[in-house]
């Protein structure tokens, strides 16, 4: 007998003794009747949605069964074949990446080599360049016009033009603001002619190469 069926039958009981006790009793109200009516008729639909949660409960259970057992299930493995071939494809591709970086990294050694040899023989090449400066001055404005001189003025023009080439660079000095990074202040001199810490007079060339000052200039400064 089902729970629904039970109620029913003892709501019945219940209407039925309430009944007789009427007959061998003083006669009950119709309001207390009509009250234990409407309690039983509450009673029943109670026992019907309760019969109805646990259906529901019943079947939210059966659904989740399936879910139980596919979570519980083992996973096919996979081939012998299959699993070389991904521990294969990792390999090389981990290897792959290990010889770009060697690459790079490499790469960025020999160019810093370079750059270092490169700044070593331009600044013994400027050793050289202040020699035929000191020259080219040194020689009397009657002699500048001589064959002589103006074969070594081109020499010394074209030894500038393939320094520049390459990426060397004279230093502005004289009339610039004095810069720490560019020059260094071998003197200072009061002179009203300049403005405030501008360089005045350049005892020695500085050079850049690819932008990295190879030489700074020794410079006197104003003020």
């Amino acid at each position: 007998m089902s729970q629904e069926e039970m109620v029913k039958e003892a709501v019945e009981e219940a209407k039925k003794a309430a009944g007789e006790a009427a007959q061998e009793e003083v006669p009950e109200p119709a309001e207390s009747k009509k009250e234990a009516e409407e309690a039983a008729e509450e009673m029943l639909g109670e026992a019907e949605e309760l019969d109805g949660t646990q259906e529901e409960n019943q079947d939210s259970e059966e659904e989740q069964e399936p879910k139980k057992k596919k979570f519980f299930e083992k996973k096919p493995k996979k081939d012998k074949k299959d699993e070389k071939i991904e521990e294969l494809t990792d390999k090389l591709t981990r290897q792959m990446a290990e010889f770009d970086n060697y690459r790079k990294r490499t790469e960025k050694e020999k160019s810093a080599m370079y750059e270092i040899g490169a700044k070593d023989v331009v600044e013994k090449i400027l050793a050289v360049v202040d020699n035929f400066e000191r020259g080219l001055q040194s020689v009397p404005e009657e002699e500048k016009d001589a064959p002589f001189m103006q074969g070594m003025d081109k020499i010394y023009k074209q030894l500038m033009t393939t320094l520049e080439e390459i990426g060397v660079k004279p230093i502005e000095a004289v009339g610039q603001e004095f810069n720490p990074d560019f020059h260094n202040a071998v003197m200072h001199v009061e002179d009203e002619g300049f403005g405030e810490n501008i360089v005045a007079e350049e005892f020695q060339k500085g050079y850049t190469y690819r932008d990295s000052v190879v030489r700074h200039s020794m410079v006197k400064v104003a003020n």
